[in-house]
């Protein structure tokens, strides 16, 4: 087969693939992995590679700006505090604990490659988690949790990877020759993300691809400035950008994100077959140890870590009691063995993985580990999560439901207020039919505008710039904002017939 013909035959089974995964209800990288693996022993399969240079940029930060963008920064406020020990804590604990093992295991493995590897399989892909919390309706604290922590997590695994990488292309380690690389990453990376808004797609992917490049060039951190930058976009985007380009933009994001997923998967699985033909039997079977261990170790890290902070929390909420800055359910056992069971890897792990220099030490081991983990826990911890939630009957509070109904009720109150006075006979037609929606805005989350004429985008304009209003108040957060976001954006399309 030609490489046109590859590339057909693998996007077609990707699609069926993950077809099956939304019949089966499982994350759709659960079965992209069983298919990537498969990949590896195909006989006479391409053998096609990528620059390790590229691997990160390529993969990580599309996905990464895609991610940040619908994250809330007032919901990330608000639960800070669990959000920022599964950031810290857990991937500090998880990198050394899989550091330590490794040398356990192979002692001549240098420990920059050790404290690599484990900074690689650090970092949850708790977007896979969310696909299935999204389908099962969980607690909307516990989603956001996992939306935070997925945002974030990556920035600090692959901090402590790059610093591994670059001492062990180093005949030396010295604190001093690496802080002021990290203090410039953290610091530098912030500001530099607050530099423009794209205003069509193809400038989106661009700019995307563009700050994560100079960011790397200036020596920042690519994940920090990338998220940063994805927070100002989000932030200033929505009042500039038309309805005409935001909803194709917002398909062409997701239709990407699902090719990148595919190809990172592609890519690895055909790196695994010249690996594993390169070991004889006795180093397969050490390998394969390895890997299984490291997969144990990743996932009891996670459990032990979650369950203990759960345990401190639900005890000092006891004592001391719970008092959130907005309404939410307060921590609970149930709640902590979800977060605790949503440690999936995904694409961050392998794009840092395949990224690793030709030359890196024991990178064979690296990649087959990495590759291990990611396909063990997506099959292991994504094929049960849903049973799992589904047994421990927990309920979706949903706030979001109550923000969307009263943001619609004053963005409507808006756009009458934007057409009072105009005596036209089309002004009272339209007044007729925005106070009969704002009669049952609580009630009906999908009442939308159609017919065309001026009159009503000017009273879109100004329902939009309403809910833009709320969001900047923080009344209502980024999930009700999106979701009304879209509901004008059709009926500004359909004012636009």
């Amino acid at each position: 087969m030609t490489t046109f013909e590859w590339i057909i035959a693998l996007l077609l089974g990707a699609v069926l693939l993950s077809a099956a995964a939304r019949r089966a209800k499982v994350p759709y990288p659960t079965f992209l992995a069983l298919g990537g693996a498969l990949l590896a022993f195909v006989p006479s399969g391409p053998s096609w590679t990528l620059e390790p240079d590229l691997a990160l940029a390529l993969f990580v930060a599309p996905v990464l700006m895609d991610a940040a963008y619908d994250t809330s920064l007032r919901d990330l406020r608000d639960n800070w505090l669990p959000v920022s020990t599964l950031v810290f804590v857990a991937v500090g604990l998880t990198t050394a604990a899989v550091a330590l093992l490794v040398l356990w295991l192979k002692p001549d493995m240098p420990w920059s490659a050790a404290i690599a590897l484990g900074a690689i399989v650090a970092p949850p892909d708790a977007a896979a988690a969310t696909a299935i919390l999204r389908q099962v309706k969980l607690p909307y604290r516990l989603l956001k949790i996992l939306e935070g922590e997925s945002l974030l997590n990556d920035a600090g695994a692959l901090l402590i990877y790059r610093v591994a990488v670059g001492a062990a292309a180093t005949a030396h380690f010295a604190w001093r020759d690496f802080a002021p690389t990290i203090l410039l990453s953290l610091a530098g990376s912030v500001i530099a993300g607050y530099a423009d808004v794209p205003s069509v797609i193809i400038v989106q992917f661009a700019t995307t691809f563009t700050v994560w490049i100079v960011a790397e060039h200036l020596g920042l951190s690519g994940i920090l400035t990338i998220v940063a930058y994805a927070f100002t976009v989000a932030r200033t985007a929505p009042a500039r950008t038309p309805a005409r380009l935001r909803v194709p933009s917002y398909a062409v994001w997701e239709t990407m994100v699902f090719v990148l997923n595919v190809l990172a998967f592609v890519l690895i699985g055909l790196q695994l077959q010249p690996i594993w033909e390169r070991l004889d039997q006795p180093l397969r079977l050490q390998y394969c140890l390895i890997a299984a261990s490291v997969l144990a170790v990743v996932i009891l890290t996670r459990i032990v870590w979650v369950m203990s902070y759960n345990t401190v929390l639900r005890f000092s909420i006891a004592r001391f009691g719970f008092h959130p800055r907005r309404p939410m359910a307060p921590p609970s056992l149930a709640g902590g063995i979800v977060v605790s069971w949503c440690g999936m890897r995904g694409i961050v792990t392998l794009a840092a993985a395949f990224a690793l220099p030709i030359g890196f030490p024991y990178r064979d081991l690296v990649l087959l580990t990495a590759f291990a983990v990611v396909l063990g826990s997506l099959v292991i911890q994504g094929l049960t999560l849903r049973p799992l939630i589904a047994a421990l009957r927990l309920k979706d509070e949903n706030p979001v439901e109550a923000e969307v109904g009263r943001a619609r009720a004053v963005a409507y109150r808006a756009a009458l207020d934007e057409i009072d006075g105009d005596p036209s006979e089309e002004a009272e037609i339209l007044r007729l039919e925005y106070r009969a929606l704002l009669l049952r805005a609580k009630g009906d989350p999908g009442g939308v505008v159609s017919p065309a004429d001026p009159l009503r985008r000017r009273a879109i304009a100004a329902a939009r710039r309403s809910i833009l209003a709320q969001r900047r108040s923080e009344d209502i957060g980024d999930d009700a904002f999106h979701r009304l976001e879209e509901e004008f954006d059709w009926a500004e399309l359909s004012a636009q017939a």
